[in-house]
């Protein structure tokens, strides 16, 4: 069992003034496999002074400087994906073969897609007698989940490094053992002293201090919505500008001319991608009255696939969700759905038979689910999906925008013209169009309380650059 006892902070290993340790968990054996620092907010203080300090070197760093970097850090990133991914699927569950395509290969290409755009970018325009320049905003806090623990972190941390912000970054204390092998890349690459500085430790001390920290220009949060309430009531206080990815409870339009197989494949694999642990899976089905029983059928049989099982074996589909804690709150949930008279078509909230260790939750399918239930508003972060059927299009619409959410959806349709009319009507960030593909250029973030600001591409950029505008004699 390792013992991390140091935060990473102005270009050096630095012991942790407290003695509490925080125990990582392997999601798969309940045993504890690491301990990590459980830091302070005067650790925040010395991280946010060593960004502070470092800041203005590191904006005055020419772009394709800043570029070799980046590219330096994926490129190492890609080197040790085999154990990136290993730790990841012991931490959090995610199947190994699912971990290597997604958990490890991502963020290494994150960081290369940034390295890349930065050289491109044109950080000055001329507007008549005007000349608009883009500045990096400055000292950047980063909170991040526990669900793509690596990617969400280079989601943030590869553009602002690229904007030439300076960076303090807090990850999950669930989910951390991958973020120091980041930490380890960023050193070996040279990255200047207070570029780069993690502090490990829980929301309430360590990502508390970052969002009220006067010395932090911005904070970026990705995690639920309860919490990002909490960053921006923190955040206000110094009026710094905050970003926040959050919750999400994604609809899944199947038009009744779409087909029908494929359309159920798709969206029960979002809904189980990760145990169900993804803010943009398509946790409710919306099909014709006139094709329920079909759709309900095909459902179940291929949630059937879906198997719990141990995550490091090559077949296994589902594994188990991150902590006690979720799959408690999980099945919470499913009792809760019977309960309000949602038909349970398949799974439930007993263990899954043969897994005794582990928290491991059974891949569940409701059938009949009412706009309004707690199933179809809240997001469940578990392999739980609900059926609901509506009359017509206009009705689709109205069950798929109402929920307080608005981060992700889908449309299928063998009418591209239609599948595109009826995603143009859905209020959340990204929608699917029969099925099309993850894109890491394009922008990702919600409407409503999903939250604000986006990630990924320039937009991503963007967000942490300041406008300014010269005001030049003519």
């Amino acid at each position: 069992m390792k013992e991390l006892r140091s935060h990473y902070i102005d270009g050096q290993w630095v012991p942790s003034r407290s003695s509490q340790l925080i125990d990582v968990i392997n999601a798969t054996t309940e045993e504890v496999m690491a301990r990590v620092p459980a830091g302070t907010p005067e650790e925040v203080d010395r991280a946010v002074a060593a960004a502070r300090a470092a800041f203005g070197a590191w904006a005055a760093t020419p772009v394709a400087r800043r570029a070799e970097f980046l590219q330096k850090i994926a490129d190492a990133l890609a080197a040790r994906s085999d154990e990136v991914a290993r730790i990841i699927t012991a931490e959090v569950g995610m199947p190994l073969k699912l971990s290597q395509r997604i958990q490890a290969a991502h963020p290494p290409q994150v960081m290369a897609s940034y390295a890349k755009l930065v050289r491109e970018f044109q950080f000055e325009e001329r507007l008549d007698n005007s000349l608009v320049v883009y500045e990096p905003v400055g000292v950047v806090g980063a909170i991040t989940p526990w669900n793509y623990p690596l990617h969400q972190v280079v989601a943030k941390v590869a553009p602002a490094l690229a904007a030439g912000c300076t960076v303090v970054l807090k990850p999950s204390e669930m989910a951390p053992l991958s973020v120091y092998v980041l930490a380890e890349v960023v050193h070996a690459a040279g990255l200047p002293h207070g570029a780069f500085n993690l502090v490990c430790g829980t929301g309430p001390v360590v990502g508390e201090a970052i969002a009220r920290h006067p010395d932090v220009d911005m904070v970026s949060f990705t995690g639920s919505t309860r919490v990002g309430k909490r960053v921006s009531e923190l955040a206000a206080q110094t009026v710094k500008r905050v970003a926040l990815e959050l919750g999400g409870k994604s609809p899944s339009i199947v038009l009744e001319d779409a087909d029908l197989p494929r359309a159920i494949k798709g969206t029960i694999s979002s809904c189980f991608l990760n145990s169900g642990q993804t803010c943009t899976a398509l946790t409710r089905l919306l099909v014709p009255e006139s094709r329920y029983e079909e759709a309900a059928q095909l459902a179940v049989d291929t949630a059937k696939t879906f198997d719990p099982g141990y995550p490091m074996k090559e077949d296994t589909r589902l594994g188990p969700l991150i902590s006690d804690t979720q799959r408690e709150r999980v099945r919470g949930f499913i009792r809760k759905g019977v309960a309000e008279g949602a038909e349970l078509l398949l799974g439930g909230a007993e263990p899954p038979p043969g897994l005794r260790r582990g928290y491991f939750v059974q891949p569940t399918v409701f059938g009949r689910v009412k706009p309004g239930m707690t199933i179809e508003q809240e997001e469940i972060f578990g392999p739980v999906l609900s059926i609901l059927t509506y009359k017509d299009e206009e009705d689709a619409v109205r069950i798929a925008n109402g929920t307080l959410y608005g981060l992700a959806g889908a449309v299928w349709s063998k009418d591209e013209a239609r599948a595109q009319r009826v995603a143009r009507r859905i209020r959340a960030g990204r929608v699917q169009v029969n099925g099309g593909a993850y894109n890491l250029l394009a922008p990702f973030g919600g409407y409503k309380q999903s939250g604000h600001g986006r990630e990924f591409g320039r937009f991503g950029l963007e967000e942490f650059l300041e406008v300014k505008s010269l005001q030049l004699a003519e």
